[in-house]
């Protein structure tokens, strides 16, 4: 009978010690969890969450479970992209939602305020030209940030890699330059807190399904009050897009955003990469490269195919013009984003005129049955727009985005 006690608790003991050991598992878990959700400044954003319902009542606390699932455990196969601030990952919540989920580097401790801060300012942000940050997860050892996903590649692939599903048109290549400028324009005059990006370039403006742009990866950018800069001691960006007065300084400014983009308009206007690869007699960089054919009168020798075929010369001279200024080595001399989002958008208001009255005869002028594909409300409205008013710019007929002005933290 001995034996058979002992034959029956063996198994009740090796149970016994299993449920010991998951029940100890998860409570470490669970412990691991607050801890880096306290570590990561989640307890610091509850409060700002809490303190600012109004404005940010949409951005969401995800468990660390929720994106596990919504990823299949970070599985490689749904990797977006990767980059010098992490990995994002295409992912879909429980609710049927298509999200990118980004797992960033570790946060500075000494830096959480700061980074909570921006969250929840970036939270604020609703403007159809910048990707909406959904809401983040603090729990793991690296905070990860949720944004609406989309879907059609960058910038970048339609002007180097030319896919052939979809060619690129000088039409859509300027109305995305207009988009861009626009939400940099509204970045920078947002209320009483200007946001910069500091990481403009191709790669970094998404297309969505309507190949719309959308502005992306706001890893390195900074919230400035009125009448600010930003120093410091690394400088960030990307290489051949950096502005030079940036580089030598450490002093991050609007018109470092407003050089950034100047290198993405000249991109657009040659088909090039920020930095060539070529023989030594010639300059590697493209900015040098475009600024020495511009002086010489060789414009239209450097020009893409695409630009020059469909493009009216005056088109092109005023675009280049606008670059050149973008690219000014003194950054007082470079045009504010304000200034580049209406001459943009003058050029493409022209353009949209020019061809509703060739279409004059097809299309009902009349009864003001207008096409959006030949005139959009925002292309006629823009400069008014922001001449009126640069703290509340507007591309969509109704409110395009609202953000708190009450300063945060």
């Amino acid at each position: 009978m001995n034996g058979l006690d002992g034959c029956g608790l063996g198994p009740l003991f090796l149970i016994g010690i299993w449920g010991l050991y998951k029940f100890t598992k998860k409570r470490r878990e669970i412990k691991s969890k607050q801890k880096f959700f306290k570590r990561n400044g989640g307890l610091l954003l509850q409060q700002e969450l809490s303190s600012n319902k109004s404005s940010v009542e949409k951005t969401k606390l995800f468990t660390s479970k929720d994106l596990e699932k919504a990823t299949d455990n970070y599985n490689a196969n749904r990797i977006l992209g990767q980059g010098g601030q992490g990995t994002v990952y295409k992912g879909m919540l429980a609710d049927g939602r298509i999200v990118a989920v980004k797992k960033s580097k570790l946060v500075d401790e000494n830096n959480v305020e700061q980074f909570i801060n921006e969250v929840v300012i970036l939270s604020q942000i609703n403007h159809r030209n910048i990707v909406k940050l959904l809401g983040c997860c603090l729990e793991t050892e690296v905070p990860l940030l949720v944004y609406e996903f989309v879907p059609n590649g960058t910038l970048y692939q339609y002007i180097h890699n030319h896919i052939e599903e979809f060619p690129i048109t000088w039409e859509l290549l300027l109305r995305i330059a207009v988009e861009v400028s626009g939400a940099l324009f509204y970045l920078h005059s947002a209320a009483s807190i200007s946001i910069y990006h500091r990481d403009i370039k191709s790669a970094n403006i998404l297309l969505d399904d309507k190949y719309r742009a959308k502005v992306s990866d706001f890893g390195t950018s900074r919230s400035i009050t009125v009448d600010q800069t930003h120093l410091t001691t690394k400088v960030q960006g990307t290489f051949g897009y950096v502005d030079p007065e940036y580089f030598q300084s450490s002093q991050f400014t609007e018109k470092s955003d407003v050089y950034s983009f100047g290198v993405v308009l000249v991109e657009i206007l040659t088909g090039q990469k920020p930095i060539r690869a070529i023989n030594i007699d010639e300059d590697r960089s493209l900015v040098g490269y475009f600024l020495q054919a511009m002086n010489e009168n060789r414009l239209f020798e450097v020009l893409d195919a695409v630009v020059l075929k469909e493009a009216e010369r005056e088109e092109i001279m005023t675009v280049a013009t606008l670059a050149k200024r973008c690219l000014n080595l003194n950054g007082k001399n470079r045009p504010t984003m304000k200034e580049v989002a209406f001459e943009l958008g003058g050029i493409r208001a022209s353009i949209g005129a020019s061809i509703l009255q060739q279409n004059c005869g097809v299309i009902d002028c009349v009864n003001g049955d207008i096409s959006e594909h030949y005139l959009e409300s925002d292309l006629v409205s823009m400069g008014t727009s922001i001449l009126n008013n640069s703290a509340a710019f507007s591309i969509d007929a109704g409110p395009a985005f609202s953000i708190d002005a009450r300063p945060l933290l």
